[in-house]
């Protein structure tokens, strides 16, 4: 149950902040050798489940605005949920068992890192009521690439956002809203995929780990939209390259 409440502190924090969720759900269970329930996929359904709470929680009043009056940023947030929805279909399995390499995660979460820095360079003046569909299709694209763990759906996303001149909390807004539809439709069809298996699950732990994952991702879009009013990313790059050298040590001691 403490490997649980932790996995889903670590899903619901790395979910919303730039340094990717889906290698730290990977990363932990490796380094400290835990098996079992913990380290499957039904796991990283439930902790998924808990992030989706949080995201409603903190943008049901701009949910109700998109469907009420804001039609075209409504219709942009569907379209740039296309390429993820595909990616996720046809390449997710793929991507499960050929990705979660330790390897992988390390140089992905420094290339990316990288390109966060660059990110930042760019001149960022737009608000979210000026984007286009050109905007919405590249940040979408990025968000179809972020199925590669170690990549950080929020920070590629956030990233593309920057390069199209968005001001950085109004990407990070995108960003937020365009996550929604892809964990929800992540989360559908994962479920559905458990329903047909009938596996006998410990449901205490998913409950923990969902309650953790709401709770946690939560406190860090609130932290992350307040963070970028004033601040780059460069911290979180940091980190990036921090947790790569962590990996590659991690590696070494394990051969």
């Amino acid at each position: 149950m403490i490997e649980a409440l932790i996995l889903g502190i670590v899903q619901g924090l790395t979910e919303f902040l730039p340094v990717s969720s889906t290698a730290h759900l990977i990363l932990f269970p490796w380094f400290f050798n835990w098996t079992g329930e913990l380290d499957t996929l039904t796991f990283d359904v439930a902790l998924h489940a808990g992030t989706l709470l949080s995201l409603i929680i903190c943008f049901w009043k701009d949910w109700i605005e998109l469907v009420l009056h804001k039609h075209k940023l409504f219709i942009l947030i569907i379209l740039a949920s296309v390429p993820a929805g595909i990616a996720g279909f046809l390449l997710n399995d793929y991507v499960e068992h050929t990705f979660r390499s330790p390897y992988i995660i390390a140089v992905t979460l420094v290339v990316f890192g990288c390109v966060m820095l660059i990110a930042e360079k760019m001149n960022k003046t737009r608000t979210v009521d000026s984007m286009d569909i050109v905007d919405a299709l590249i940040i979408g694209l990025a968000q179809a690439v972020a199925l590669i763990p170690g990549i950080s759906r929020s920070g590629i996303t956030i990233s593309a956002g920057l390069f199209r001149g968005l001001e950085r909390e109004a990407s990070a807004r995108f960003s937020f809203l365009l996550s929604t539809p892809v964990i929800a439709g992540a989360t559908l069809l994962h479920a559905r995929k458990l329903l047909k298996t009938g596996a006998d699950n410990n449901i205490t732990l998913f409950v923990i780990g969902f309650i953790a994952a709401a709770v946690s991702g939560f406190a860090a879009i609130t932290f992350l939209m307040r963070f970028l009013k004033k601040h780059p990313l460069n911290l979180f790059v940091y980190y990036r390259f921090g947790l790569a050298a962590v990996i590659l040590a991690g590696i070494w001691l394990k051969t």
